[in-house]
């Protein structure tokens, strides 16, 4: 492998891979395991291998808002938090170098939703095999790093809400069920499995001459000629710009805000959008950047007596998932149980959390709203607009999972052992009782869980809003394909990353034509 972050330019390469983040690393590795294969890598971040705070999956808070983090903003909510820091990574592993890698197996009900929406060929049995092939280490987090008072929520959760206590995940199939999660590390070293060290830093693909990685230089564009996909055009930190070819295909592995933004800065999207933005229609698209989901997360806070130990893999290594409506095949509520407070919307609503406190935080595991996102100008530099319309669903079911999952919370935390280790609620606080009040003051204050998804979403052929065939490629241009969360046509209930991972691998065999893994070679 070489890594290239001079201005010497490399020759056309068969495979230009766009954005070094959690899918683009496993793209990039996978195609350049074929000898005969060149791949190129384009990432605008430095390298993560001398950052220490991106091995350590402990101190993975610490690189949210800080000099690799985006830290994109969204325009105000009408019914939701205009608060929101929308941490994403400029950096070679992107949010895989920040997150808590909390990973789950492909749900069957997710995909059964996908594939109802036209995305053939992406259902349990043939998606599933591929989370077993991810290079990632994933591993229930094990007694050495299971801090005691998150058992003692869990057996509450288990107890008040009737749920069965979870040692794995991921070899079974479940609705329900509350434990400490599987998440992607290893736990004799807090070494976290970003896929940037996993996929890229080994020494198989170290040892590569067929794989090239670019740091440090943006992708401006892409270059489209004659309705095909034949490059990037780049611009250094010094200001000077080259153009990238590639033989093959360009892949785009940018994720879910700035993957549907460099496709409207190559004029590819919705006419009224680019036209708008200062930038010739190439290719009316328009469904790119639309379909934004993302999962919203409230908040209840206690005062705690005693203390905590300190024991733990992330801070975020426990929680619970239940449904709320009968006819639900996957969770309708997600609930972590964080060892520290993320309290900052709180505070910002006027409440004064006591230094000695715990929480819970439920998030809608199924949101039916629906944002965009979208460009307003064709620079790079200036970053893409964001509405999130958190709980606009005409329904009102986001609003209504939100309130149930507090309620839920309350339950658990009237349970013992948790109970004993409780004061008082302290946010929103015993006042705040009725479906509505709950709504409004939880709606106000609640946090991303950083998954912003579907922006680019894959359907059917005679769906006019489907950017993606079920192959992840761009309808309308050759040779041009999207792989990273904002393929998904709905949002995953859980954590995304270990999907995210699976959609890359299943990718890899899609552009290669190579048999799916439960088939014979």
């Amino acid at each position: 492998m070489t890594t290239n972050d001079a201005p010497e330019t490399p020759g056309p390469t068969d495979y230009l891979v766009i954005g070094g983040g959690t899918a683009g690393c496993v793209v990039a590795a996978r195609l350049s395991e074929d000898p005969d294969t060149t791949v190129t890598l384009v990432e605008a971040g430095p390298s993560d291998a001398d950052e220490p705070r991106a091995h350590s999956i402990r101190r993975w808070a610490e690189m949210l808002e800080g000099e690799y983090d985006l830290d994109y903003r969204s325009v105000p909510q009408e019914r939701g938090n205009s608060h929101i820091r929308q941490a994403r990574m400029r950096i070679l592993g992107g949010c895989s170098t920040a997150n808590t890698m909390i990973s789950w197996r492909p749900l069957r009900g997710d995909l059964d939703e996908w594939v109802a929406l036209g995305a053939q060929g992406w259902d349990y049995a043939t998606v599933s095999p591929y989370f077993d092939r991810i290079q990632a280490p994933i591993t229930p987090i094990p007694p050495a790093d299971r801090n005691p008072y998150l058992r003692d929520v869990i057996d509450a959760a288990s107890a008040a809400l009737g749920l069965p206590v979870r040692e794995s995940w991921n070899d079974v199939e479940f609705r329900t069920g509350a434990g400490y999660f599987e998440i992607g590390y290893e736990p004799e070293t807090n070494l976290r499995s970003a896929t940037s060290r996993t996929y890229l830093r080994t020494p198989a693909a170290a040892a590569r001459s067929n794989l090239t990685v670019v740091l440090n230089e943006l992708v401006e564009r892409l270059v489209i000629e004659e309705g095909r996909a034949v490059g990037a055009l780049l611009r250094a930190p010094d200001g000077g710009r080259r153009e990238l070819r590639a033989r093959r295909e360009v892949i785009v592995c940018c994720g879910a805000i700035d993957s549907p933004a460099l496709l409207m800065r190559s004029g590819i999207g919705p006419r009224a959008v680019l036209e708008a933005a200062g930038v010739e229609v190439l290719h009316e698209l328009p469904g790119v950047g639309e379909n934004l989901q993302d999962h919203a997360e409230g908040l209840l806070v206690w005062e705690a007596r005693g203390d905590r130990a300190k024991t733990s893999a992330t801070g975020w290594d426990a929680g619970y998932v239940t449904t709320i409506d009968p006819d639900s095949t996957v969770p309708d509520v997600s609930t972590h149980i964080p060892l520290e407070t993320w309290g900052v919307h709180a505070e910002r609503h006027g409440v004064t959390l006591p230094e000695n406190n715990v929480s819970l935080v439920p998030n809608v595991a199924k949101p039916r709203s629906r944002g965009r996102v979208w460009i307003t100008s064709p620079s790079p530099d200036v970053a893409p607009a964001v509405d999130y319309r958190y709980f606009t669903d005409p329904e009102g079911r986001d609003e209504r999972m939100l309130v149930a999952g507090a309620r839920l919370a309350r339950r658990v935390a009237r349970q013992e052992p948790f109970a004993s280790h409780l004061v008082r609620e302290v946010f929103p606080g015993p006042e705040v009782e009725s479906d509505e009040e709950l709504s409004a003051v939880l709606r106000a204050t609640h946090q991303t869980v950083y998954h912003v998804s579907c922006t680019c979403r894959m359907g059917a052929d005679d769906d006019p809003t489907a950017v993606l065939d079920p192959e992840l490629r761009v309808r309308g241009v050759q040779a041009l394909r999207v792989v990273d969360a904002s393929v998904f046509p709905t949002i995953p209930a859980l954590n995304p990353v270990g999907l995210i991972m699976t959609v890359a691998e299943r990718a890899v065999d899609l552009i290669t034509g190579r048999p799916r893994p439960e088939e014979p070679a």
